[in-house]
């Protein structure tokens, strides 16, 4: 007796759900929408105050600080490793300017990585207090 997998078909359906997506979403300006800014840093007390800094100044609602990860990633010909300490941080895409800007003054590294990747769908209700818990660039 042959049964059907239970996942059979799933497959097609989010590949079909996920392709109605830009229909689904809200229409909102882009100065309205939220990211995630990726950073790493050296050591913990860096990402700490790093964190400190961008909530004090209201330039993220949210950041997490990772366990320390190891990194290898090509460097002038060689390949090199580091531990680091990764930071996701939640703010909007108008800000995005003014958080580089303040992660680039306190990194170490010559090339820090500075990565933005918007959120385009979430619970509306977080990424409406991630609007409200951050400094709103004046028009």
């Amino acid at each position: 007796m042959t049964s059907a997998h239970p996942f059979a078909g799933r497959a097609t359906q989010t590949t079909q759900l996920v392709a109605q997506l830009p229909d689904k979403l809200p229409d909102k300006p882009a100065t309205e929408s939220s990211i995630l800014v990726l950073t790493t840093l050296p050591e913990q007390a860096q990402a700490e105050a790093l964190a400190r800094e961008l909530l004090t100044t209201r330039l993220a609602a949210c950041i997490q600080i990772g366990a320390t990860v190891q990194s290898l990633y090509h460097w002038r010909g060689q390949i090199e490793t580091a531990r680091e300490i990764p930071l996701s941080i939640k703010t909007l895409a108008a800000l995005y300017p003014r958080v580089e800007e303040t992660i680039r003054r306190h990194h170490p590294y010559e090339l820090p990585e500075i990565v933005a990747v918007p959120i385009s769908c979430g619970l509306p209700a977080y990424l409406e207090w991630i609007a409200a818990e951050t400094a709103h660039e004046s028009g």
